[in-house]
């Protein structure tokens, strides 16, 4: 007989929704590979080239999303459900709701702008990959201003609570009516998310989707190293495109809103530390927390080894699939800092952490940091420390987010509890904590 310590969770996020954006992704990959093929089969005057600019991985986004938001609204029917805050059957009239929409706008206005300051102001985003993300944010201002203009109008009057975080800082702003300083909070964690990690992952869309479509994979076909990087880079372009379809799905009737992001300061120093700027000064600077220096990586030490070099690189590549599972895995909720449902299926059934725990594998087998081509034992040492260094700031991370989502759901703690007992990973790694706590 089954018991409560023994069933997990049902995921918030179905397997389908992610599936769907996996495939739509590959097909449309194919399609931009062979464009050429398209031009002569509809006899068009085009060039014949693969599309691989960063424009063609922008488009991606929307043929990606659109795959994931099919299945979420017309399978998972994720719009009918309590947690949307959306009550359908109840319409207010335009007059009822108008105020208290136009209060929201004001919020929402006032924000973007504030968010567009601060690209403003920071110099790292007007040189290098970020250029493309400045230009795409700066062409979808006016059409964001004016859509955010019927979209509130009329998500607004079935919503069962209208005066949501953006309403509470419109209304501080006005000054017209009470509002919440906890709510104002909760509205400017949620956007500073957005803003931060959205221009991110949209400055890192053209590279990876330009090399995966313009790839010869015949010709690397036999050769290990360079098959398994190809390989491991299109796993990477799963990530980054889903994962930014995350970062921008975020529609309350697609039940993908964020619900609340990270309060603890200790998760926002973790998080950010591993991402531009702060990660200039951290991880990738040799000075600091740099654990490649005078490394060769696994393809030198295993050169003259044809079979481990094949075997090296299915397990790079395996691990890269891991990583890039647990961010489809998400579907239309993958987001860092933020509580969006509880996710249980997937890689998300053996590990609590099944990005942070392969990427750390990734980096430790990929660059062997013991191993040193200068023969220096404080090389090979100092290399060690700092990797593990930079995994021990994964493990905080993943602390840090742990204990959000204990607090914002009992879901996650039934989820958290669940993995404890019965996820080998989980359960083993736990029964090696606590040995070592008591030694």
């Amino acid at each position: 007989m089954s018991t409560a310590s023994t069933r997990r969770p049902v995921s918030d996020v179905s397997a389908g929704v992610g599936l769907s954006g996996l495939v739509a992704l590959a097909l449309w990959i194919l399609f931009c590979r062979n464009w050429g093929s398209v031009v002569d089969l509809l006899g068009l005057q085009a060039p014949r080239e693969p599309m691989s600019g960063p424009y063609a991985s922008l488009a991606t986004l929307a043929f990606t999303g659109a795959a994931m938001t099919a299945w979420s609204l017309l399978v998972d029917k994720v719009h009918l459900r309590p947690s949307t805050g959306i009550d359908w059957s109840r319409r207010r009239p335009l007059s009822e709701t108008l105020d208290i929409s136009i209060t929201k706008l004001t919020g929402l206005w006032i924000t973007w702008a504030l968010i567009g300051c601060f690209y403003f102001l920071c110099r790292w985003y007007w040189e290098g990959q970020y250029l493309f993300a400045m230009d795409v944010l700066s062409a979808v201002v006016a059409p964001l201003f004016v859509l955010s203009v019927p979209y509130v109008l009329w998500l607004d009057r079935v919503m069962v609570e209208p005066r949501d975080a953006s309403w509470h800082f419109g209304a501080m702003l006005i000054g017209r009516e009470p509002w919440s300083a906890e709510e104002v909070k909760k509205h400017w964690r949620a956007w500073a998310i957005k803003g931060f990690f959205g221009a991110f992952m949209i400055s890192i869309l053209p590279g990876g989707f330009a090399r995966v479509v313009e790839a010869d994979f015949g010709a690397i076909a036999h050769k290990p190293v360079d098959l398994g990087s190809l390989l491991i880079e299109a796993l990477f372009l799963v990530d980054v495109q889903i994962g930014t379809v995350g970062y921008l799905f975020t529609f309350r009737p697609l039940d993908a809103h964020i619900r609340s992001g990270n309060p603890l300061l200790a998760g926002w120093v973790a998080a950010l530390m591993c991402y531009p700027p702060f990660v200039w000064g951290t991880m990738g600077n040799a000075d600091v927390l740099g654990y490649e220096v005078n490394t060769g990586g696994w393809a030198h030490w295993m050169a003259a080894y044809d079979v481990l070099l094949w075997g090296w690189a299915a397990m790079m590549v395996v691990l890269t699939a891991i990583y890039a599972w647990a961010t489809f895995a998400f579907g239309l909720r993958f987001s860092n800092l933020t509580y969006r449902g509880v996710l249980t299926n997937g890689p998300y059934r053996f590990t609590r952490h099944p990005a942070y725990l392969s990427k750390n594998l990734f980096w430790w087998t990929s660059t062997l940091p013991f191993l040193v081509t200068n023969g220096s034992w404080t090389d090979a040492i100092r290399n060690t420390v700092l990797l593990g260094v930079v995994s021990g700031i994964y493990y905080w991370r993943a602390r840090t987010e742990e204990a959000h989502l204990l607090a914002e759901d009992p879901k996650y703690r039934e989820y958290y509890d669940w993995m404890g007992e019965n996820a080998f990973i989980t359960r083993t790694l736990a029964k090696v904590g606590q040995k070592l706590k008591f030694k």
